[in-house]
Parts: C-alpha cells; sequence; structure tokens
C-alpha cells in the first residue's frame, strides 16, 4: 500500500518542492541560528546564492560534534515556547544530541513514519508489538505514533523480559515485530527455549525492523527462525534527522525509500567531502527540507551507502538508498586494513554450525594488532577434529573476506551476550587506536 500521492511524484516535482523549501530552509536557519550563520559566512554562501539544487553543495556541512558544541538548544530555529517535543540521544560517547519538534514537526514525523511502516507491509489490521525502549530514544515514539495513524492496533511493550514479550505475542495475536534486528532474533531465540516455534506457534507476518544494520544474512537469518513466509523490512531515521522515518524498505526488497519531499540525500566522499556520482558508494549527508525546531543542513550521518533515482516496481518515484555497508565510525583500522563489522557478520552467518551472536575484539600486543572474533556454536561437541576444522574454516574465510588474519574463538551455546537495543559487537581495546 502505498500512504500518500507525494510519494509517486515525478522527478520534476520532486525537485521543484525539494528546491522552494531547501531556499526557504537555508534563509530560515541563516537568520535564526547563529551557529550556522557563522558557518555560511565563513564559507562565503548567501541564502541569496542558493538558485538551484546544485547549489547545496555550496553549504558547509553539520556534524554531530556541532550539536554537542552548541548543547543543548544552540541550534535551535525556534523559541523554546514554540517546542512540543524534546527527545536525545544516550550521550555515552559525550554530551547527549538534543533534537526538539513543534507540534508541526510531531505531524510531519508522523506523516514520514505512516509511509515507511506501509512500504514495509503494515496495515490497519497488524497488532503491532514495538519491542523498542520507549524514552528519549525517538525509534519508539516515532514507529508508536506512525502505526496508529495508520489505524493499526499497537502494543507498546518497549524491551525486557522477553519471556513476557512471547506471552504478549501469543495471547495478543501480535502480526507485526518492531524491533532492532539483534532483539528479534533474541526473541526467537527465547521462544524456542519456552517451546514455542516463532514461525508456527506465533502470527507475526511482518518484521518491521531498524534501528540497527540489517545485512541480507540477517534477513535470511531471520526467516529461518520466524518463518520464509515473514516480510522483513529495514527502515532507516536518526534522532539529529527526525528519527524513524527518513527511508525504508518497501516489499521488493531493493533500497529503502527516502521521503525526498521533506529530506535531500547526498553521497559524499568522506575524506574529500565532494559530492559522488550517483551510484558511487560513500557517506549518507541529509538536509532537512520542512522542519521547524531543528532544521539541519547538510548532515553527515557517518553511514556508507549510495543512491538509485530510478522509479521502483512497487509505484514509488523517490530515489532509494542501498541497506547500509556500515559507519565511517565503525570501520575498524587493523595492521593497515580497513574493517567494517558487518564483514564479519556476513562471514559468521553463513555457517550453519554457528548462530547470529558475535564479538570482535581488537587489542595490540606490542606494536601490531590482533583481531579475535568470538563466534558461539549452535550445538555443543566434545570433537576436538570437529571444532578444529570448523575454526579453520571460518579463518580461511574471514582472510578471503577481510584481508587479514584473525584469531576464531569458538563459545559454546548461549554464552555470548545478549542486546535488547542496538547490539554493541565491537571491543576495541587499543589505547591508542590511530
Amino acid at each position: 500500500m502505498i500512504w500518500s500521492k507525494e510519494e509517486t511524484l515525478s522527478r520534476r516535482e520532486i525537485e521543484e518542492i525539494q528546491l522552494g523549501r531547501l531556499k526557504e530552509t537555508v534563509s530560515r536557519v541563516y537568520e535564526k541560528v547563529a551557529p550556522y550563520r557563522a558557518k555560511m559566512d565563513a564559507a562565503g554562501v548567501k541564502p541569496e546564492h542558493i538558485v538551484s539544487l546544485k547549489d547545496l553543495s555550496k553549504l558547509p556541512f553539520v556534524t554531530k560534534q556541532d550539536m554537542r558544541d552548541n548543547y543543548p538548544y544552540g541550534l535551535f530555529a525556534v523559541g523554546m515556547d514554540e517546542l512540543n517535543r524534546i527527545h536525545a540521544s544516550s550521550g555515552t560517547t559525550g554530551k547527549p544530541t538534543v533534537v526538539g519538534y513543534t507540534k508541526e514537526d510531531v505531524r510531519i514525523w508522523t506523516e514520514c513514519v505512516s509511509r515507511i511502516a506501509c512500504m514495509g507491509g503494515a496495515t490497519r489490521k497488524d497488532i503491532a508489538q514495538i519491542c523498542f525502549g520507549y524514552g528519549m530514544f525517538t525509534g519508539a515514539l516515532g514507529l508508536h505514533y506512525g502505526l496508529e495513524n495508520i489505524g493499526a492496533t499497537v502494543i507498546p511493550s518497549s524491551t525486557g523480559n522477553s519471556e513476557k514479550q512471547i506471552m504478549y505475542m501469543k495471547d495478543f495475536g501480535t502480526t507485526l515485530l518492531v524491533a532492532t534486528p539483534s532483539y528479534a532474533l533474541r526473541l526467537a531465540e527465547v521462544a524456542k527455549g519456552m517451546g514455542i516455534d516463532p514461525g508456527k506457534d506465533l502470527k507475526i507476518k511482518t518484521g518491521l525492523l531498524g534501528s540497527e544494520l540489517l545485512t541480507e544474512s540477517m534477513r535470511a537469518e531471520m526467516h529461518k527462525v520466524w518463518g520464509e513466509d515473514m516480510l522483513v523490512t529495514s527502515n532507516y531515521g536518526m534522532s539529529e534527522l527526525m528519527g524513524p522515518g527518513v527511508s525504508g524498505e518497501c516489499d521488493r526488497l531493493c533500497g529503502m525509500h527516502v521521503n525526498e519531499d521533506y529530506f535531500i540525500p547526498e553521497i559524499i566522499d568522506p575524506v574529500s567531502g565532494e559530492v559522488l556520482p550517483e551510484g558511487e558508494k560513500g557517506e549518507l549527508v541529509i538536509t532537512c527540507i520542512k522542519k521547524d525546531a531543528l532544521p539541519l543542513i547538510r548532515y553527515r550521518t557517518k553511514d556508507i551507502t549510495r543512491l538509485f533515482y530510478e522509479p521502483c516496481a512497487c509505484g514509488r518515484t523517490f530515489c532509494r538508498m542501498e541497506n547500509l555497508s556500515g559507519r565511517t565510525d565503525d570501520m575498524l583500522k587493523i595492521r593497515g586494513v580497513n574493517v567494517f563489522p558487518g564483514q564479519i557478520e556476513e562471514v559468521v552467518l553463513s555457517f550453519s554450525e554457528l548462530g547470529p551472536h558475535y564479538e570482535i575484539v581488537v587489542e595490540r600486543e606490542g606494536y601490531s594488532d590482533k583481531l579475535t572474533v568470538r563466534v558461539e556454536l549452535v550445538k555443543s561437541t566434545d570433537s576436538f577434529s570437529e571444532l578444529s576444522e570448523l575454526t579453520q574454516r571460518i579463518r580461511n574465510k574471514l582472510r578471503i573476506i577481510l584481508g587479514l588474519d584473525a584469531k576464531v574463538q569458538l563459545e559454546s551455546p548461549n554464552t555470548l551476550q545478549r542486546f535488547e537495543g542496538k547490539a554493541k559487537r565491537v571491543k576495541d581495546l587499543r589505547s591508542n587506536k590511530e
């Protein structure tokens, strides 16, 4: 189901909307946001210089550090009396990034998530269980409002107490699951431990997954435990931009449609900052062109993807972003080689003897980096020869994919840590990571 007519506009119509809203946003930000006005002045750019969409590249970038430097409200374009809601990041790596919403921002947020939910397979007949943590995190309330808006019944179960989550699914007849991919797999594991087959004994037919990278191997793992008929779709957003609702997959599973009438995406070279041609992979940059409280311009997301502009077979004409390859700040440099956690996940999930849970440990011994991949067996075995042979096969495949050698540490079933929110797979124990 396509939620709104805007999703099927022609490219010319989309770009007309984008240019009009971009001009208005740049003028308003220049007038009302002093730190951004200073950035524009330093770059020699004035609002009147923006006469086409190509002029977007003249504008300076905004980063998470800018938000921290102007904590909490320095980048807001409205006064406190106009705010309807405040959210914030966890702030685990510094001061939290604070985001605000006017009443109109909340309305637009709800509209964007309604589109994403419909793209991802949700309907008004669904009973949707939201297993995101409620609170300052935008994911839970964002999906909550969007799903209610399309008419679905919402169970705001949050995270934790996984046995009770399964009880709700069984007793309430849940048909749609909102969760991170890792927590969705954890719930399936808990269900099996309770003697419940997720694919046969529960009614879930749609997984609306987000807040975490969803690889194709992870999608296949979801089908393995929740059933082959389950529609597993990924959606994308971040608190700084809005929350969920920036883009999402449709049932054709050929990329995530960007809500282009509210966001302008670019792909840049993460080192030089130069805009890359269509179809090339690089860092995603997003400009918010219809936000009152926090209208970020050219926000560097650090996410790695690429864009495609041909219309989708589903009927939507918005451009699509490829499912993420990783993040520039998640990349590990090990003995001169760039390693993304997603590459390791692909290898782990390609072995039927291994479960989907893993941990990456990087240490420095002397002047050399040491990479260890801890993986979990599906079934225990005392056969030394079997374990040795499996370890070697995993090491060989990691060497081919990564271009470097890694130690593989096999763990017993149910040994590695499980996560209810975003999974934390990497432990970088090097004191100097350069």
